[in-house]
């Protein structure tokens, strides 16, 4: 058998089907087992794609105990792994269980050859998409907006506001609460900009003390204060060309708001101890989670740099605002952090997710990235609990409005938004979850404007 023919793992006890199925599968290198030790054993050294295991393996024979334990131990090991079950003419529930705990499929004995190829090549088929995507994620990403994930219609029209502001040179000014995606917002800009080859300079005006705040943004020249021992440019003349990020652009004293005006009209600056003035080309875009209009009539910040920043206003709707991203970034989030923490995890409890859906989620994306990579940790089981979120059981929701159509257009979008995001998007679950038949579901995701 050729090293390039695609592997096999047959784990099954009955000699006479071990060379049956092997002859019949002539176009794959078949490895034959018979027990789970040994299945194992084959399986962490060739690491084959596709698993056909009977399921009454010994010492439970007549069972299905030992193979239901042999198809977990697999997907430990391997979660990638394509397993398809062998069962009896009457014992579909078992085959059911197996389907449960994570394998791709079932057959019957006595098996059909040419039904069996086209199980396996199916398994083959699926395997070998979901290795290519898993590839084109894990390489880095050109795209726009990469790492923001939403299906919610009023998040939507702000990632259309970002493709259309992005061309221009205009300021933008990114408004909503901490954790919400206002950098990935801000990188978006940048990358969707032409200055997307140039640097992209990011500076959080919080996290710097006041008295360094306008060296760090202006530079400085030699000797300009003491330990001032050779000349340095600063934040906005090193994002010369590029895109300068502003973060908690509330936070600036009020001193350095009038010199950062000053850059904004003039497009100019001057280091601290120079006397020249140096221009600078640079798109700002700022962000703040504190309301500026109470800042201004407080006299915390000048009204005239908040129109300078502001040529383009954009609000970020929190998370407990947007319709279905709760579960879909959950989804998104277990995946990423069971892949990198090495845990083969099959989704969420029901009562998990009727959690995550039901929690307000004060801090946002960020508070639900720390929540899920927590939950993936300290897992015990095969699925993420509601004892694993640390989280309280959901409560009832609050009032409806009473207009029959609105409520109905309402409750189908919000059934609609909510399946797909249970089963991550995958329409056949979604439409199986609602009752309707895919091209219905379809027609109700065109309906509401959702892809």
């Amino acid at each position: 058998m050729s090293d390039k023919a695609p592997k096999i793992l047959l784990v099954e006890d009955d000699v006479g089907l071990q060379k049956q199925i092997k002859w019949s599968l002539d176009d794959y290198e078949v490895l034959i087992t018979g027990d789970r030790e040994s299945a194992l054993a084959q399986l962490r050294r060739f690491e084959p794609a596709v698993v056909l295991l009977d399921l009454g393996l010994p010492p439970d024979p007549d069972g299905a105990t030992e193979g239901l334990a042999t198809l977990q131990q697999i997907l430990q090991l391997c979660p990638a792994t394509k397993i398809i079950v062998v069962t009896g003419n009457q014992d579909r529930a078992n085959a059911v269980r197996a389907i449960g705990l994570g394998a791709f499929d079932f057959y019957h004995k006595p098996f059909e050859e040419q039904i069996l190829k086209l199980v396996i090549d199916r398994a083959f088929r699926v395997y070998g998409l979901e290795q290519e995507n898993r590839a084109l994620s894990a390489r880095k990403r050109s795209e726009p907006l990469q790492g923001l994930i939403t299906n919610d219609p009023e998040m939507l029209k702000v990632c259309r506001t970002i493709e259309k502001v992005a061309p221009s040179d205009a300021s933008v000014l990114l408004l909503g609460e901490s954790g919400t995606g206002k950098e990935v917002l801000a990188r978006g800009l940048h990358e969707l900009s032409n200055r997307t080859k140039e640097k992209f300079v990011a500076i959080n005006c919080a996290a710097i003390p006041d008295n360094l705040l306008e060296s760090e943004l202006f530079g400085y020249e030699k000797g300009a204060f003491t330990g001032a021992a050779k000349q340095t440019i600063g934040k906005i003349e090193y994002a010369n060309k590029g895109t300068l990020f502003l973060d908690e652009i509330g936070d600036l004293p009020m001193p350095l708001q009038a010199k950062l005006l000053r850059f904004l009209q003039e497009r100019v600056i001057e280091r601290l101890g120079g006397r020249g003035e140096i221009p600078v080309d640079v798109r700002v875009v700022a962000a703040t989670h504190q309301k500026l209009a109470d800042l201004i009539k407080a006299g915390q910040f000048r009204e005239d740099l908040y129109y300078r920043l502001s040529e383009i206003s954009v609000r970020i709707p929190p998370l407990r605002e947007r319709q279905g991203d709760r579960s879909l970034l959950a989804h998104a989030f277990l995946e990423r952090f069971a892949q990198s923490q090495g845990r083969a995890l099959r989704g969420f409890a029901t009562e998990a997710i009727e959690a995550i859906e039901a929690h307000p989620w004060p801090g946002n994306v960020r508070e639900m990235e720390n929540t899920i990579k927590r939950a993936v940790i300290m897992s015990d089981g095969p699925q993420i609990s509601q004892d694993d979120l640390g989280m309280a059981p959901p409560t009832d929701a609050g009032d409806e409005p009473l207009n029959l159509r609105s409520v109905r257009d309402e409750a189908e979008r919000r059934a609609v938004v909510k399946a797909l995001a249970r089963c991550n998007h995958n329409v056949a679950h979604a439409a199986e979850m609602l009752g309707v038949s895919r091209p219905t579901l379809y027609d109700l995701m065109g309906r509401f404007g959702l892809k």
